[in-house]
């Protein structure tokens, strides 16, 4: 593939840069990005197209001519980004996260068979960890074997920049890359876990309340699956959140044996709950 000279730059972030090409969208990765994975990333579009959920569609995968590396090639969906409306019109941000959660709940209606296994992915992340000791990594791996066992389509990494919603108002769902099948809840900690670390832990304690309510699950439920979020978020996230979420899945642990000052920012994170119920 050849990128135009007319090309117009979106996102630079990480390994990739993503452009707009009038009536495509263009994701390309540097030769980084294991080939492999960007493939998989059109197999995950591929499907959530298939299944029926609102996205772009998957058009092509090549090898770019120009330069080292990759691009997945999808349609335009024209519109506005959840973000942004939030941000342009913030006395309207209960309603835009309510049909954010809806969305959510929505997608996890779904079911996809032949997506990853997320109990698979994140026992390969836990295991790949050399921040955590061999005893956090098997607390964090018995964990994960007790959580109960579900096969919902879940996005991954849920957030509003990942909503556009078109002139009509109809929202699409973009960049499936994480996608797999399994818990709702884990899904809904990752999201959680997005908000928490852009900075918005009003929005976050928010989110979660909204979305516990409407889906009718437990903060607490949700809660239990926060270290093994963060500890795989820990495997691709940046210098700042290495450092951070490796100690929130073990402080989580030793909270459990009462050992966790309440104080503690950690604290906060790994038990929305708390912050919820008193309102603060």
């Amino acid at each position: 593939m050849l990128l135009p000279d007319s090309k117009t730059e979106l996102v630079r972030r990480g390994n990739k840069v993503v452009y707009d090409l009038g009536d495509k969208i263009v994701k390309v990765f540097n030769e980084t990005k294991p080939v492999s994975d960007v493939f998989n990333e059109a197999l995950n579009l591929a499907r959530i197209n298939e299944c029926g959920i609102r996205s772009p569609k998957a058009l092509e995968v090549s090898q770019l001519e120009n330069a080292n590396g990759w691009a997945l090639v999808t349609e335009k969906v024209p519109g506005t980004t959840l973000a942004e409306k939030m941000t342009a019109e913030p006395q309207r941000f209960g309603e835009y996260l309510e049909m954010f959660v809806d969305l959510q709940i929505e997608i996890h209606g779904y079911t996809s068979p032949l997506l990853n296994r997320q109990r698979d992915k994140f026992a390969r992340m836990i295991d790949s960890l050399d921040q955590l000791n061999a005893t956090t990594r098997y607390n964090l791996q018995e964990r994960l074997d007790g959580m109960t066992k579900e096969f919902k389509v879940c996005h991954g990494d849920f957030n509003p920049s990942n909503v556009i919603i078109t002139d009509d108002g109809t929202p699409y769902i973009i960049d499936w890359s994480h996608a797999t099948q399994g818990n709702a809840s884990a899904d809904a900690a990752r999201t959680y876990l997005l908000f928490w670390l852009n900075g918005d832990i009003d929005a976050a304690k928010k989110y979660l309340n909204l979305f516990c309510e409407k889906s009718d699950t437990a903060i607490q439920y949700v809660q239990k699956w926060m270290p093994i979020v963060a500890a795989s978020q820990t495997v691709k996230g940046n210098a700042a959140e290495r450092e951070f979420l490796p100690r929130g899945s073990m402080l989580l642990i030793t909270r459990e044996r009462g050992e966790m000052n309440e104080n503690n920012r950690l604290h906060r994170f790994l038990l929305p709950h708390q912050g919820i119920a008193s309102g603060s």
